[in-house]
């Protein structure tokens, strides 16, 4: 009896040893570690400079893509990824003075020299922060657009991103990706892995579209349903999966 409950004794110690272990580091952000792991590679941050500010107006880029998203005076506006800020001027112009811009984007110096630029360029209507790997933070119900320009194959953490950049939407608002049909970590992201990453946490294609203009693809979304709990979002493979259906998308 005596050896019993010295062997109870144990393995309750044992038990008691284990709970009490540190969580193991898998270099995941800990803000991260309740939703998914991508299956697919990720771009180098910065290192896939798309084409200079000339070269994209000579082909109207910027009017092609804001006249896709239906932009017009007085829209809130978030550009996350904002860089050098080809997007958040243009953007700004756009809303006009009763419209607003922000511009988020996770790298300091890129944050500081767009702020360098908004003063110079005397823009009263833009806001600059800095967000996360995976959090643009953006205000909740904030924004009627939510621009992801050459950037989102950049994103290391898409599902934990995704679900809480979907809270900044307005109702009715959408989210404007422009980005590169090739390998994610070419700086490109296939449209069907695309459509399959953000409809795990309930953002639905409403508009596809491939133009000269803009050396790849538009792809709109809006939010449907609630925000599935983290841990019920389903990855994606990276081959893709089958895009959701979707009336009205053009090839």
């Amino acid at each position: 009896m005596f050896r019993a409950c010295h062997l109870v004794t144990a393995v309750l110690a044992l038990a008691l040893s284990a709970c009490h272990q540190p969580a193991v580091d898998d270099g995941r952000a800990a803000s991260s570690r309740g939703f998914p792991r991508p299956d697919r590679a990720v771009s180098k941050t910065g290192g896939g400079t798309f084409a200079s500010e000339v070269q994209r107006d000579k082909v109207n880029e910027a009017n092609v893509v804001m006249d896709l998203a239906k932009i017009v005076p007085g829209m809130s506006v978030a550009d996350l990824g904002a860089g050098e800020g080809y997007y958040t001027t243009r953007l700004a112009q756009r809303v006009g003075k009763r419209g607003r811009v922000l511009a988020e984007d996770i790298d300091r110096g890129a944050t500081e020299r767009l702020g360098a630029r908004v003063m110079r360029e005397g823009i009263g209507n833009v806001s600059i922060t800095l967000g996360a790997v995976d959090d643009p933070r953006l205000p909740p119900a904030s924004f009627d657009r939510i621009f992801l320009v050459h950037m989102y194959h950049e994103v290391s953490e898409p599902y934990a991103f995704l679900w809480r950049m979907r809270s900044g939407l307005r109702p009715g608002g959408r989210v404007i990706v422009v980005d590169v049909d090739r390998p994610t970590d070419a700086h490109g992201i296939a449209p069907s892995l695309l459509f399959c990453e953000f409809a795990s946490v309930g953002l639905r294609l409403t508009e596809f579209v491939r133009k000269p203009e803009l050396q790849g693809y538009y792809a709109q979304f809006e939010a449907v349903g609630s925000r599935p709990p983290a841990t019920q979002i389903k990855p994606c493979r990276m081959s893709g999966e089958a895009p959701p259906k979707t009336d009205g998308l053009q090839g």
